[in-house]
């Protein structure tokens, strides 16, 4: 799978593609380098790529003007619509990436209480994988002038609790889970 095309045949301005893309490749590029970390799991590395830089495929069809992206539905849905993309085209453990990746995940509860417009449905990391691309893709912003630059643990920390603590215990317990990554995610 080629998906640097993907992505480029879903943007429909150089603008929108560019922000896109290069948040995925910064996300794709700290995904590998945890999994990385993590040889015991014997990751597949090439999914874990894949996988990150088609996380954002979806907003293609949001209103996001901020990144040039002109469509109809609300950013949230961006996971959701990178889901149905993907498993239209026969892609479902990538479409699965897409459909959790939003922050630590989304639980039903989370959905309902919150009034989010996404079906009431779990969306949260399960695999190794998918828990690795949700994190890396923590770290990075799609604000242009800021796309490269990696945000500090305590900032996701603060980003995360602005939708409740259960969100950073969820995040630790990530760091947890994987010792390794810690020191990644420090330098």
């Amino acid at each position: 799978m080629d998906a640097v095309y993907l992505l480029a045949q879903h943007f429909h301005t150089p603008k929108s593609f560019a922000i896109i893309l290069e948040h995925s490749r910064v996300v794709a590029e700290l995904a590998v380098d945890l999994a990385s970390a993590l040889p015991h799991l014997k990751l597949d590395y090439q999914f874990i790529e894949e996988a990150a830089l088609l996380h954002d495929i979806g907003v293609c069809r949001t209103a996001a003007s901020d990144i040039d992206c002109h469509g109809q539905s609300h950013y949230l849905c961006h996971g959701v619509i990178g889901a149905e993309i993907l498993q239209h085209i026969g892609h479902p453990r990538h479409a699965r990436v897409c459909e959790c990746h939003i922050g630590v995940g989304l639980t039903t509860a989370d959905i309902i209480a919150q009034k989010l417009p996404l079906p009431h449905q779990d969306m949260v990391p399960r695999t190794t994988e998918e828990i690795l691309v949700s994190l890396a893709d923590l770290y990075y912003s799609k604000r242009l002038n800021s796309l490269r630059q990696r945000k500090t643990t305590g900032t996701v920390r603060q980003s995360l609790a602005k939708f409740g603590n259960h969100k950073v215990v969820i995040f630790d317990q990530w760091l947890t889970l994987f010792p390794e990554l810690p020191e990644i995610l420090i330098s």
